[in-house]
């Protein structure tokens, strides 16, 4: 029983920063089966099924809140079904392995641009009345789903960076079409992987815990990525793909500091330079919204101040 309160509450936490930041879920909860000793396919096919629930509740819920482009979703999301089947189908331990420092190495580059650019200069503005291409969202979908698949998480950590940086989309509705578009990958690497392994190490209850505690999430995570200021959110997003690329990078034997006190450095140093950002984007944030609201002040004053026509005969 403690295992699986356990496992719900991961599945909570999850869900509460996968559906407000758009990614993680996947990776948090792959990483605390392979840690117990879940063997990849397995943890991969765990996470998948309960995500077929999770990602389900989550579409509604961000739906429901006004944070889904359907066109997106339908893009990216049926070539992601694609990439997700594929790669659960030739799930291969050893090449994702190989992969993820080149992997990381773009994202982390993705994450700082994010990073900097909402955090120093807020959300951009100029490109959100341009619309997102099929020869954009389909290989990035495609892609997306792939390394899902094959590392038990990758759908959000590719797909929301990406799009991100695209600025052809605001924030809340980069991360809720992200989420919905989510389900058709989950369903999709579940078929896969009950195909090719059957139900060999699922264990259902694992399963069920883990979808229980990141429903209880997916509406609160949904509400609040809904009222977060695109400014913050945004900083918030970028440190957290930051943080994670960069773990993966130190990790590497090819940069070999696992285990090591410079791992925990800098990692350190990283979370301290996301709080910092975090914390300039609210100032930020409060100046900006201080400013417009002087300007509605004026113009309701000059509004009032000005001289009414005298009637006509």
């Amino acid at each position: 029983m403690p295992a699986l309160i356990l496992l719900a509450l991961v599945g909570f936490a999850a869900q509460l920063v996968d559906g407000s930041l758009g990614m993680a879920y996947g990776v948090t909860s792959s990483t605390l089966l392979l840690a117990i000793g879940t063997n990849p396919a397995a943890a991969s096919a765990t996470v998948h099924l309960s995500e077929i629930g999770t990602t389900l509740v989550s579409g509604i819920s961000h739906w429901r809140f006004g944070n889904v482009d359907w066109k997106v979703v339908l893009r990216v999301g049926v070539p992601g079904a694609i990439g997700s089947f594929l790669g659960a189908t030739v799930l291969s331990r050893l090449a994702t392995d190989a992969a993820a420092p080149l992997m990381s190495t773009v994202l982390l580059a993705l994450g700082v641009y994010i990073l900097v650019r909402f955090t120093l200069f807020g959300l951009r503005k100029d490109r959100l009345h341009l619309p997102l291409r099929k020869r954009f969202l389909a290989p990035l979908g495609l892609v997306a789903g792939f390394v899902d698949a094959t590392g038990g998480g990758g759908w959000g950590p590719v797909g929301t960076p990406a799009l991100l940086a695209s600025g052809r989309l605001e924030p809340r509705k980069v991360i809720g079409s992200i989420d919905t578009s989510e389900f058709l990958v989950a369903l999709a690497a579940s078929l896969g992987f009950l195909l090719t392994l059957g139900s060999q190490g699922i264990d259902v209850v694992w399963v069920a815990a883990l979808l229980i505690g990141g429903i209880a999430a997916a509406p609160l995570a949904a509400w609040l990525v809904r009222h977060l200021p695109p400014r913050i959110l945004g900083s918030a997003v970028g440190g957290v793909i930051v943080l994670t690329n960069t773990r993966t990078l130190v990790r590497s034997d090819a940069v070999g500091l696992k285990g090591t006190p410079g791992e925990g450095l800098i990692l350190g140093a990283i979370a301290l330079v996301w709080i910092a950002a975090i914390v300039w984007s609210v100032r930020a944030y409060r100046a900006e919204r201080a400013l417009e609201r002087e300007a509605e002040e004026l113009t309701v004053d000059l509004h009032e101040a000005a001289p009414v026509a005298a009637p006509t005969a």
